[in-house]
């Protein structure tokens, strides 16, 4: 990113509340997750949405913390 670029960008996130930073956070996070899923779907069409959203946590959480969070249960 350009540097003239780079400083209006930062000028504009120091303009910004806590609560708007946040919801751009957020926001972003949420649109990760949502293309994240939209990949795990197309490599698994016949998942139930709750069998996608443990897929995705057990890709994100890493196989330990999936176990510990889920009991270790299947898929």
């Amino acid at each position: 990113m350009p540097q003239d670029l780079q400083r209006v960008q930062c000028e504009i996130y120091r303009r910004m509340s806590a609560r708007e930073k946040l919801e751009l956070v957020f926001g972003t996070y949420g649109t990760g997750k949502e293309l994240s899923l939209a990949g795990i779907r197309l490599r698994n069409p016949d998942a139930s949405e709750a069998d996608l959203r443990q897929i995705w946590a057990r890709e994100h959480l890493g196989e330990e913390l999936f176990k510990s969070v889920y009991g270790g249960q299947p898929k």
